[in-house]
């Protein structure tokens, strides 16, 4: 454990998750009393006082959630650095793997992402109309978000703490490989199944964004971030290796592919996101807006068309599939 914790990417990792978790925490107490005390029709020294604190809160905020963006990749990042100080791990799989807590922690990373990128258009929207109609709305919003993020810390802790460097893990291969079991293809679907999922599930997202059908580009959206994700790992991924048998989402972050993963998982979980994120404001705060769906189109088309060209450049040079 104590090599661990004295690497010097883990040393910056929990560092930095320490600084903006007490900075959160700072705007979490602020936030308490903004909601106790906000009158925004009162024209008094007090409300005077806390518009401006609110204004500093909400700058805070945003400053720790465009850190805590930038945090994840770097995560990733620090997990494969890791892999050389386990046995058994060969990248990042084997070590998020390495005890109880890993996959939680990743998936809640996810989750804030998404559920921090809310809270930035929530915020854009009450900023620009200048009377904060939603100031008590994105308020409690971050409180919810603040429980995500203080199980978020709890959670680096206890993963990074109990991190064994003498017992051996099991390597990406045997994760997602065919005696992974826990892996395998969902709702008993082959390949080609799959890949016919993958295709048409993102002509539906565009079509939703096209026509402006906020509920079903939710769902769609969601749809396709699932499916995408499995048709990288077991179809797209083996032609970025060119190794029909070697399956993972880790090893493409390294510098043996030129760190692609980094691109082709940044374009799908911003492109959903984005699509996810325009579809909340149109349904929920009759916002449409122009800018997000065209970078939510523009981002999962080339996520497409990347996974896409792979398979092309493979065939082309070849002459024959994985």
């Amino acid at each position: 454990m104590n090599e661990i914790l004295l690497n010097n990417q883990v040393i910056v990792y929990l560092l930095s998750e320490t600084v903006l978790y007490i900075l959160l925490f700072v705007a979490f107490i602020a936030t308490l009393g903004l909601l106790k005390k906000w009158n925004f029709d009162a024209f008094t020294t007090e409300q005077f006082k806390l518009e401006n604190r609110s204004y500093l809160v909400m700058t805070i905020i945003l400053f720790v959630i465009v850190l805590k963006v930038v945090l994840l990749p770097y995560f990733v990042y620090m997990l494969d650095s890791l892999s050389n100080l386990i046995p058994g791990a060969m990248c990042g799989a084997g070590v998020i793997k390495a005890n109880m807590y890993g996959n939680p922690l990743l998936a809640l990373k996810i989750i804030i992402l998404f559920l921090s990128g809310l809270w930035l258009s929530m915020n854009s929207i009450d900023l620009q109309a200048k009377n904060y109609p939603y100031l008590k709305l994105k308020s409690w919003f971050f409180i919810l978000l603040f429980i995500f993020l203080s199980a978020e810390f709890i959670l680096d802790i206890l993963y990074l703490t109990h991190i064994e460097t003498t017992n051996p893990v099991t390597c990406c291969s045997v994760i997602f490989g065919q005696t992974g079991g826990s892996n395998s293809l969902p709702f008993g679907l082959d390949i080609s199944k799959l890949l016919m999922l993958f295709y048409l599930l993102f002509a539906l997202v565009l079509l939703t964004i096209l026509s402006n059908m906020g509920i079903m580009s939710i769902i769609a959206s969601g749809l396709f971030l699932v499916v995408a994700y499995y048709a990288v790992v077991y179809f797209f991924g083996t032609y970025i290796y060119q190794l029909p048998t070697h399956k993972c989402p880790f090893c493409m972050l390294q510098d043996h592919y030129y760190y692609v993963g980094y691109l082709i998982w940044g374009l799908l979980l911003l492109g959903v996101f984005f699509s996810i994120d325009q579809a909340v404001m149109q349904t929920f705060f009759k916002k449409t807006s122009k800018v997000l769906k065209r970078i939510s189109l523009l981002l999962l088309s080339l996520f497409v068309l990347l996974c896409s060209a792979y398979v092309a450049v493979y065939y082309l040079k070849n002459g024959v599939f994985l």
